[in-house]
């Protein structure tokens, strides 16, 4: 039986028992795969494109290391309602996650240091995921732990439903978007506000 409108399961059944089709029937399949791939390779090329880490605004850029320090010795980040100072780790769990926590916008902005973005796509972003090797400690009231040669104070708490010692069981990776964030592979809905400690 040739391939027909009329049969079209016949033109798979044939093509899976690796049996000749006629030659018209072969170029309309191998048009279709050629298409499908050139349609997999833009989609690729797309997604790729236009997944770039996202990178700091240049005009905060121009922020001085004084205007840095000044907006961290103020604690600029606690603008309106934001996550209080604590003394020991359990105290830096949310009892409500979804209602404790605060994105950068809600805090006014960020206004700390900004990494350099060369070294930020380097080292930053979903491709390149980490975990600590300890639990951060406490600094200024506020987790702090190391990654890529900076110090990031941890400003939201963590939820209340993540285990105690996410830090070194789940993948974790530092993305800006307005601020920087800390996001744990385990709870991808989750992000939590960070800043560069200077």
């Amino acid at each position: 039986m040739r391939y027909s409108r009329d049969h079209p399961g016949e033109f798979t059944r044939l093509l899976s028992l690796g049996r000749p089709v006629a030659d018209v029937q072969v170029s309309t399949v191998s048009i279709t795969i050629r298409f499908l791939t050139a349609a997999a390779a833009a989609f690729l090329f797309f997604v790729t494109a236009h997944s770039v880490v996202a990178q700091p605004d240049p005009q905060q850029a121009k922020r001085t290391d004084q205007q840095v320090r000044l907006w961290q010795e103020q604690k600029g980040w606690l603008k309106p309602g934001g996550w209080l100072a604590h003394d020991t780790w359990p105290e830096t769990r949310a009892q409500r996650w979804s209602s404790d926590h605060r994105a950068w916008p809600e805090r006014g902005g960020y206004g700390g240091y900004l990494v350099p973005a060369a070294r930020f796509t380097l080292n930053f972003g979903a491709q390149h995921p980490f975990r600590l090797a300890a639990r951060p400690i406490m600094a200024m009231g506020y987790p702090r732990f190391e990654y890529s040669g900076f110090s990031f104070l941890l400003v939201d708490p963590w939820p209340e439903y993540w285990p105690d010692n996410w830090y070194d069981v789940n993948d974790l990776y530092i993305d800006y978007d307005n601020g920087y964030y800390l996001h744990n592979r385990g709870y991808a809905q989750v992000r939590l506000a960070i800043l560069v400690e200077l």
